[in-house]
């Protein structure tokens, strides 16, 4: 069953650095694009953009040896401190969904250890990106710290009330509204109880894939060269109990760049039943959504407009993966756009707008996966395409650093 551990942070001086946690803490590396790149090097110095998005800044031109530096100079600063004491961290997010209702994750911050060949104490429900991983693993060598949580909920019943909320470290609120507070546990009794339920269940990874694989192939490299990994063997998680009330899983839409002369409409029209909505507006969107909800299929934004595309193929409603319009996608769409490159984000609006703008030549808008569905594959032991799910808020990075040496 999963083990998590305690382990002795390593947060910002807030008082040394005289700014607000909320001008250090950046989203998660995977989720933040070039203008928000900027934005968030240009909050603060110190922002932990720059420890997981590094630029090739030294004359070397090696981005993850620069990170390692960087993390170096803020620790000897005294910028980055390590507490003194081992502990849990608790994780709570404040947020409205969708419709608007109040809603709140709880989860608990610790050191995940790295199952091993054969245990499935932690069950995956993604398929990963090669390149993705490279990156990590990259980045992970070179600074041996794991810079943000990935993302695991756990199956025990009763987790959320053992999470201590009593003793709060920081507290910020993220552009889109969403409240992020840590809070330290230190109670011995109370990290026991938390270990104790956390191993009285599988774990399901939400977020972190890619991050999840590239610390057991960095425990791989340790120990194929004949070293002990020592805390290696584990990953810096957040651990949320896997609650419907506390979760809420967004859509990840699909941006094409085409190959020249492409009619989109007319590749897709062999596996799609195409009705034209009209203009790629925001109110046209908004109107999309509401019919792909009603009538099961997926949006479209291209040259001419918007539409609805309903496969003419029902898809199986019974098995969590192939009924996702992720495999839809995967497998019907993507062979009939033959030669399309494609790229990933997360807001419909923000797709489209890309296609009107001519930044992309075409979009497929997604609907969201349930959390009974990701709960059903991982426990099926199988695996959604990759960038299917988009839980929301995002746990920040900033908050809690966790070397694997210190």
């Amino acid at each position: 069953m999963p083990e998590l551990l305690p382990f002795a942070g390593i947060r910002y001086d807030l008082d040394a650095i005289g700014a607000p946690i909320g001008a250090l803490i950046a989203p998660p590396y995977d989720v933040i694009d070039e203008d928000q790149r900027v934005a968030l090097e240009s909050a603060h110095p110190l922002n932990s953009v720059r420890l997981i998005l590094p630029r090739d800044v030294d004359a070397d031109g090696d981005r993850y040896v620069s990170a390692a530096r960087t993390l170096a100079s803020w620790r000897s600063s005294g910028a980055l401190v390590a507490d003194a004491t081992t502990r849990f961290y608790g994780y709570v997010m404040d947020f409205r969904d969708a419709s608007g209702t109040r809603r709140q994750t709880v989860g608990v911050l610790g050191a995940l250890t790295l199952p091993g060949a054969g245990d499935e104490s932690v069950l995956p429900h993604e398929r990963t990106l090669p390149k993705a991983k490279s990156d990590r693993l990259a980045l992970l060598r070179a600074t041996r710290y794991n810079l943000d949580p990935i993302w695991g909920l756990s199956l025990t019943a009763g987790l959320t009330g053992l999470i201590d909320r009593s003793t709060p470290l920081a507290t910020a609120v993220d552009p889109e509204g969403a409240g992020h507070t840590i809070f330290a546990i230190d109670d011995p009794s109370r990290i026991k109880a938390i270990s104790d339920a956390v191993a009285a269940s599988p774990i399901v990874l939400a977020d972190g894939h890619h991050r999840f694989e590239t610390a057991g192939a960095y425990r791989r490299e340790i120990r194929d060269a004949g070293g002990e990994p020592g805390r290696a063997s584990a990953i810096f998680a957040l651990v949320v109990e896997l609650a419907e009330d506390q979760l809420c899983i967004e859509p990840i839409h699909r941006l094409f760049h085409l190959p020249a002369g492409l009619d989109v409409r007319s590749a897709l029209g062999s596996g799609f039943h195409i009705t034209a909505l009209g203009a790629n507006t925001p109110d046209g969107v908004a109107s999309l959504e509401k019919r792909m909800a009603a009538e099961r299929g997926i949006g479209l934004a291209d040259a001419a407009g918007l539409a609805l595309c309903v496969p003419r193929s029902p898809r199986p409603e019974g098995d969590p993966v192939a009924s996702t319009d992720a495999s839809l996608v995967e497998d019907t769409a993507l062979p009939l756009l033959g030669g399309a490159d494609v790229s990933y984000r997360h807001d419909a609006r923000t797709c489209a707008a890309r296609v009107r703008s001519g930044d992309a030549g075409a979009a497929l808008l997604l609907r969201p996966v349930s959390v009974s569905n990701t709960r059903a594959a991982a426990e099926a032991r199988l695996r959604m395409p990759q960038k299917t799910t988009f839980f929301s808020p995002k746990p920040r990075t900033g908050f809690v650093l966790r070397s694997i040496d210190d």
